[in-house]
């Protein structure tokens, strides 16, 4: 099992081009289900959820080509069967997206329930429910999800209780073929349900909505191939420009997207980076000391949880006190533990942890990556710890980060992975 050894004491600077969001990639991937002919993507990542994803799309049949650039060409047009085994999708919640562009296109689905981080309760149900209204009908036996519209899907009004960016888009995606129109109410407004819409439009879907809590959907009789270029990762943008505010030096990151980060640039801000902003790169430098920040995560356009885990390895390392409050997920604090072993100095109470932080207060250990985030956080860690830190279990961060030893490493950190 592959680990990364880092030798922390380095200073980072240099420049970065950002790669594909995942969270964009996987919901796009899904969406060529829904197509009669190509979808040609690029700017796709190559990472191993989004290498799952295009498994799985190929155990169904679909025909797929992919250059050394990461260029993709998808015709799902002759698939063979609308099942997506469990084998492929146990690693990875996301293979649910799959369910609404199944059911939309062919009247039939059988999806595996779904794995990935054990970061607490992402329930299946409001996907379930969401295709119950479209018209279908839905059971979970054998550990699948079977559902079937004989008479196709028909629109309706769809309220989310609680903001879900796959629920968001699982209901876009069905609904895209549906006859009539569909209202999505408390809709998820991130930029990657966004990514997606503009991806469907392209292929001739009539969407309306984007960015806003209220998505209104008017169904087509069909999808026609399109190109699409996926957009940049806002969270692995904020992680690099997250580990400069703490070993200190200076960063340019191309090929990102400033306007999707606003609450993570105040943050590192309020942490003392100076940054410079232009159309499409940030420039970041950080010369003093580390300020403590408090957090609360919260749904786009507010602090993401998929920072949180970073900024508590950020608030170790600064000077004075501070709170990182999770309102997400219920299980996202596994990485405090690691941490602690770290030297950091941390308390949990309920949902939040509260940061006694201290410059030069990490030490190098043995540590162990429980889920993708946790697992930049003690890379984050290990950057600035004494010593030479040891992480295992790094198959989680392959899931959401491209090559990241070789990118830190190219501004002048210090990684190895090894196997064993």
């Amino acid at each position: 099992m592959d680990k990364l050894i880092i030798e922390g004491g380095h200073q980072l600077s240099g420049s970065l081009k950002a790669s594909g969001a995942k969270n964009s990639a996987l919901p796009v991937l899904a969406s060529s289900l829904l197509l009669e002919g190509k979808l040609t993507l690029s700017n796709i990542p190559h990472l191993k959820d989004v290498t799952t994803m295009i498994e799985v799309l190929g155990s169904m049949g679909a025909n797929i080509t992919l250059d050394e650039e990461m260029n993709l060409e998808i015709d799902t047009s002759n698939l063979t069967n609308q099942i997506a085994r469990y084998e492929l999708v146990k690693t990875m919640r996301a293979s649910v997206l799959v369910l609404g562009p199944l059911l939309a296109k062919f009247g039939k689905a059988e999806v595996a329930l779904p794995g990935g981080c054990a970061i607490g309760s992402r329930p299946v149900n409001l996907h379930l429910d969401c295709m119950k209204k479209l018209g279908a009908e839905v059971v979970t036996e054998g550990g699948y999800i079977k559902a079937k519209a004989d008479k196709g899907l028909k629109g309706t009004e769809i309220l989310f209780d609680t903001i879900s960016v796959t629920g968001t888009e699982n209901a876009i995606m069905a609904a895209v073929l549906a006859e009539g129109t569909t209202i999505i109410k408390n809709a998820a407004r991130e930029p990657e349900v966004n990514d997606l819409i503009n991806c469907l439009n392209e292929m001739g879907a009539q969407i309306d909505g984007e960015g806003s809590k209220e998505i209104t959907i008017q169904g087509v009789k069909e999808l026609k191939p399109t190109s699409y270029e996926i957009m940049p990762d806002r969270i692995e943008t904020a992680t690099y420009l997250t580990a400069v505010t703490m070993t200190g030096g200076d960063i340019s990151i191309k090929n990102s997207m400033p306007k999707t980060l606003d609450s993570v640039l105040d943050k590192l801000k309020a942490a003392g980076a100076k940054i410079k902003i232009e159309k499409d790169s940030i420039h970041l430098k950080m010369d003093g000391s580390i300020k403590p920040v408090d957090i609360s995560t919260a749904p786009y356009p507010l602090f993401p949880t998929d920072m949180q885990a970073q900024f508590i390895s950020l608030n170790t390392v600064a000077d004075g006190r501070s709170s990182v409050v999770e309102t997400i997920f219920e299980n996202r604090f596994m990485h405090v533990q690691e941490l602690i072993r770290m030297g950091g100095n941390i308390s949990l109470s309920g949902n939040t942890a509260i940061i006694k932080g201290k410059k030069g207060s990490l030490h190098s250990a043995p540590v162990m990556a429980t889920d993708l985030r946790a697992s930049a956080s003690l890379v984050l860690a290990g950057l600035v710890a004494r010593g030479e830190t040891k992480i295992d279990r790094i198959y989680h961060i392959d899931r959401g980060y491209e090559r990241i030893e070789e990118k830190l490493n190219s501004l002048g950190a210090n990684i190895e992975r090894v196997t064993g």
